[in-house]
C-alpha cells in the first residue's frame, strides 16, 4: 500500500466518521419526556409542550411528551427505559441515578432544595407526636415519592401501624384525613400548604417535619449515547429562557448531590414488603 493511498484512505476514514457523529447528533429518532403531574394533566402538559416542539427541531427527532399521575407509573417507565428525559421528583430521581442509571443534567425549579415531607393528622386528633400513630391506619403515597412515601417510613420506622393505605396523589392524603378514614398521612410540605385549603370545613396540624429533601432533576436515560446526551444537555441550556421557565428547570444551577439521598432510599428497600401486610409492622426482619 503506497504512501498516497495510506493518506487518502486516513482522509476518508475521518470524513465518513465525521459524517456519521454529525448525522447521528442530528438526528436521535425519537424522544420521550416524562413528567409526574398529579392529575393535572392539562396545565402540566401545555408547560413542556413548548421545549418539546424546539427539541423536536434541533434535534430533528420525533419528540413525544407523556404525563402520568403518580410515582408509581413513573417508576415502571423509568425501569423500562422508556423516557428519554425525565422531569424526575426527588424519590423517582433517586431511584433512577441509584438503580437504572439515569444521568442528572439540571436541576428543578418546583421542588425546592428547602423541601420536606410533613406528616399530619386532623387538629381535633387526639394523636399529638409519631409515637401515638402506633397501632393506626396511616396514609402514604405511592412507591417512588421522597415526600409521601421514603421520608415517612424512614421517620416512622420501629412501628406497628394497622394498615397503610397507599393514595395515588397528595392531596387524596389529604381526603382520607379530612374523612377520618386514616389517622394520619404524609406528603410534601408545600403540597399540604397548597390544598389544605380545599378542606375548609377540616383543620389539621403537622406532627412531624423531616430532614430536607434535594431538589428534583432532569434526567437522560442510560440508552441514549453520551455524545447525544451532550448534545441535548446544550440544546437544553441554549433554549430561550421562556422555555425553561415554562418547564421548570435551572441549568445555571449544580445538579444536588443526591448519595446521602440514595443511602436513605435503600434503607428503606427491606420495609417495602412490609409496608403492604396488615398489620404493617415496620422494623427490618434480621435473617
Amino acid at each position: 500500500m503506497t504512501r498516497v493511498y495510506k493518506i487518502l484512505l486516513f482522509i476518508f476514514l475521518g470524513v465518513f466518521t465525521y459524517a456519521c457523529n454529525n448525522q447521528s447528533q442530528l438526528n436521535l429518532e425519537k424522544l420521550t419526556i416524562g413528567v409526574v403531574s398529579y392529575g393535572e394533566g392539562s396545565v402540566s402538559i401545555s408547560n413542556y409542550e413548548r421545549l418539546q416542539q424546539y427539541l423536536a427541531r434541533k434535534t430533528r427527532s420525533i419528540v413525544e411528551l407523556e404525563p402520568t399521575y403518580n410515582e408509581l407509573r413513573a417508576l415502571e417507565q423509568i425501569q423500562r427505559k422508556n423516557w428519554s428525559i425525565v422531569f424526575a421528583p426527588p424519590g423517582l430521581a433517586a431511584l433512577a441515578i441509584d438503580r437504572e442509571l439515569y444521568n442528572p443534567i439540571f436541576p428543578l425549579e418546583k421542588v425546592s432544595t428547602l423541601e420536606r415531607s410533613v406528616i399530619i393528622a386532623r387538629a381535633d386528633s387526639d394523636i399529638t407526636n409519631l409515637g401515638d400513630l402506633s397501632n393506626q391506619t396511616i396514609a402514604l403515597g405511592k412507591r417512588g415519592s421522597a415526600a409521601g412515601y421514603y421520608l415517612p417510613l424512614y421517620d416512622l420506622y420501629g412501628l406497628t401501624l394497622a394498615k397503610v393505605i397507599f393514595a395515588s396523589t397528595p392531596k387524596q392524603v389529604l381526603n382520607l384525613i379530612s374523612e377520618g378514614k386514616v389517622a394520619s398521612g404524609a406528603l410534601a410540605e408545600y403540597e399540604y400548604e397548597r390544598y389544605q385549603q380545599d378542606f375548609p370545613d377540616t383543620k389539621f396540624k403537622i406532627l412531624h417535619k423531616s430532614r430536607w429533601i434535594p431538589a428534583g432533576v432532569v434526567l437522560l436515560s442510560p440508552n441514549i449515547e453520551y455524545n447525544q446526551q451532550e448534545q441535548i444537555k446544550t440544546i437544553m441550556i441554549e433554549a430561550p429562557a421562556d422555555i425553561i421557565a415554562d418547564a421548570g428547570y435551572v441549568p445555571s444551577f449544580e445538579v444536588p448531590d443526591y448519595q446521602e439521598f440514595i443511602k436513605l432510599v435503600n434503607k428503606i428497600k427491606p420495609l417495602e414488603e412490609q409496608v403492604r401486610q396488615t398489620p404493617a409492622t415496620l422494623v427490618i426482619q434480621q435473617e
